[in-house]
């Protein structure tokens, strides 16, 4: 926490989730004077650990989108560092399967979309194909994906923390930001009991971010998007593990389906599901199992529904609400920097759900950039 005193900095971040502990790193790295606030009791207790911890590969994001760009980006920069500091992580790859002789044209343009941004290992497989691959999975055709893997989130954002507090960084816990103006020579901030000026405010409070903006004074308001919740639930499958790579579905508008999600000690879980909710609550509803068991057996028909047990739940940032973004579009990342508000110093970082696990560093990398830092 930090204590009552009045300083001046050069950065301040709002968030200490996996997003904020990049910028953290970056900027630490860079020379500047950073300080992370924190309203949790420990870093990244909500989306950034609470997700299926794939290392995406870029498939689903529309070309030229800062998804897609930010995402082929920042799997080759996470690889290369999870082995260079030693994060846990495993490229196991991924199949995504049609299931149904209408979802082939589907497929097809997912893998077209996929070699537009950059990914150029994908291999299209016959059902017989996917048969071989995966046993137990039932597909009329498959994509598979080479570079997609899995990375142990927590130990990532200790690696990042560790990287930027070496830098000089300093994180308070259970602090959270009251208010905040814009002045003529940088930004006021009020965080706990501590009055500061930052010469950068960056606002990476993931779920919170827009409430978060709500507070600085002297900023466009009416920028500031409407949040949204949606809540994914997943479930553990018990028993031997009938996979050896993640299995997906083909998406939907919304998310990505319910899917294979394997941990490093080789655990199935399936998930997430899709539920907007109104507030953040990470309770598992067991009653959700037969929808679970109905939407995974379309791929996987040998699921036992007696195997399904509750695990635990995320909630994705959303900044389009129930039934989901207008017909033929699909929500990017908002990455706001003084280009696009005016406010110089400040960076908002608005709907970060997947792939920004992902893409954390090549994030970073962007945020340093908008704010010339």
């Amino acid at each position: 926490m930090l204590h009552r005193m009045t300083t001046k900095i050069d950065a301040l971040v709002v968030g200490a989730g996996v997003i904020g502990l990049a910028i953290a790193r970056a900027l630490a790295l860079a020379g500047r004077e950073v300080v992370v606030i924190e309203r949790e009791g420990a870093p990244g207790q909500h989306t950034s650990s609470r997700n299926s911890e794939v290392l995406h590969a870029g498939l689903y994001y529309p070309p030229g989108s800062l998804k897609a760009r930010l995402c082929v980006e920042g799997r080759r920069a996470l690889v290369r560092y999870c082995e260079a500091r030693g994060v846990a992580h495993r490229v196991l790859g991924k199949l995504v399967v049609a299931t149904t002789e209408a979802e082939r044209p589907a497929l097809r343009r997912l893998h077209a979309q996929a070699q537009h941004n950059g990914v150029v290992d994908l291999r299209p497989l016959s059902g017989p194909d996917v048969r071989a691959l995966e046993p137990a999975v039932r597909a009329v055709e498959g994509l598979w994906s080479p570079s997609t893997g899995i990375v142990d989130a927590h130990a990532l954002m200790r690696a990042l923390w560790a990287d930027a507090e070496q830098a000089g960084a300093m994180l308070a816990l259970h602090t959270t930001l009251v208010r905040a103006r814009v002045e003529d020579d940088g930004l006021r901030v009020w965080a706990g009991d501590t009055e500061l000026k930052c010469q950068r405010l960056i606002n990476a409070a993931g779920l919170l971010a827009p409430k978060v903006a709500r507070t600085i004074e002297g900023s466009p308001l009416e920028r500031v998007p409407r949040s949204y919740l949606l809540k994914g639930s997943y479930f553990a499958l018990t028993g031997p593990a009938p996979f050896s790579h993640l299995v997906y579905p083909m998406p939907d508008a919304t998310t990505l389906g319910i899917h294979v999600t394997l941990d490093l000690a080789g655990r199935v879980r399936l998930g997430p599901d899709r539920q907007w909710v109104d507030r953040i609550d990470y309770t598992v509803d067991p009653e959700r199992a037969p929808a679970f068991a109905r939407a995974v057996s379309r791929y996987y028909p040998a699921l036992d529904p007696a195997a399904l047990q509750p695990d635990t739940a995320g909630i994705r940032p959303k900044l389009h609400g129930p039934p989901g973004p207008p017909p033929g579009t699909t929500p990017d990342f908002v990455i706001e920097g003084p280009a696009e508000h005016g406010v110089p110093g400040l960076c908002h970082l608005y709907g970060i759900e997947s792939p920004g696990l992902t893409a954390c560093l090549a994030i970073a990398d962007e945020v340093l950039r908008r704010l010339g830092a």
